[in-house]
């Protein structure tokens, strides 16, 4: 399955270039960046046959398939109904979308063109992962926290208008796991978030989630912590901490590669992605709950 990516972003380089070209069933085919020079050391180091200076020549190359989308948040949505439009598939970094509304359209869209949608929540292929939720299934109370440090101004995560703050960088993974391992939607939230005056974006939020028959889950993300991820499940059994949930790359499982590799099975095979967008719709719709809580 030939692959194009549109945008040479730090994550594209880091993971899922080296996981596409590491993968089973893909092939890097094109890249395309609004900076050349930087798409070209991409390309080389990655082996990428084509380069471009825009993203609709990647989107009209006739031998990329399948596409993954790690632009900034606020251009989630337009990239990949672009993609749609030149039937092609899309992985598309996490948060899929600014809102549950701009999800829905995408998840519409890709009906329409027949063609497959996938938020790129990495976590959820890795093995450790996986076998932690698959045995706490009875949990009553969830703790998850995601926090680093981020001081650079110029970064996209701290400019509003293009979807940043720690909420939507980081938490959505805390909400993502709360909801997995509850196999439910809260039906009751309460939020509090430290907005930074200057950039306007969440630094720190912690949010509580009420889901039915009394169970709980607490939720914290920050751009103004030292590096934590953290993962404790509390149950009738006792308690498990998992640490590093989000991020362990290469342990010795990559699960960049077994997302890339599961999304191109379903393309190549016909079958369902399987992280659906029903299910990132959903995310959507509590992280917007989330920042009206928090007065966000």
């Amino acid at each position: 399955m030939g692959w194009g990516i549109l945008g040479a972003a730090w994550i594209a380089d880091r993971a899922v270039l080296p996981a596409i070209a590491a993968s089973r069933n893909g092939r890097l085919v094109a890249i395309g960046s609004r900076n050349p020079d930087r798409a070209q050391r991409f390309a080389t180091m990655h082996h990428v046959a084509r380069v471009s200076a825009d993203y609709e020549a990647v989107l009209a190359d006739p031998d990329v398939d399948a596409v993954y989308i790690p632009l900034i948040n606020n251009l989630h949505r337009e990239w990949a109904m672009r993609a749609f439009a030149a039937r092609k598939h899309v992985l598309c970094e996490k948060p899929l979308a600014m809102n549950a509304s701009e999800a829905s359209d995408m998840a519409d869209a890709a009906h329409d063109a027949n063609v497959l949608l996938m938020e790129a929540f990495m976590y959820r292929f890795h093995p450790r992962m996986r076998a932690f939720a698959e045995l706490h299934r009875d949990a009553q109370h969830v703790e998850a926290s995601f926090g680093f440090p981020l001081a650079d101004g110029a970064n996209y995560r701290l400019r509003p208008e293009h979807g940043g703050g720690a909420l939507m960088d980081v938490g959505c993974y805390t909400v993502d796991v709360a909801r997995w391992l509850m196999d439910a939607e809260p039906e009751k939230i309460e939020a509090t978030a430290r907005v930074d005056p200057e950039t306007g974006v969440d630094m720190t939020t912690s949010i509580q989630l009420g889901f039915a028959g009394g169970r709980t889950a607490s939720l914290w993300c920050s751009f103004e912590s030292e590096e934590r991820q953290q993962l404790t499940v509390t149950s009738a059994g006792g308690t498990a901490v998992l640490e590093l949930p989000f991020s362990a790359w290469r342990d010795p499982d990559d699960p960049y590669q077994l997302m890339v590799e599961s999304f191109g099975d379903a393309i190549l095979d016909g079958d369902p992605v399987a992280l659906p967008p029903t299910h990132s719709i959903a995310n959507m719709r509590v992280l917007d709950r989330i920042r009206i809580a928090a007065g966000l």
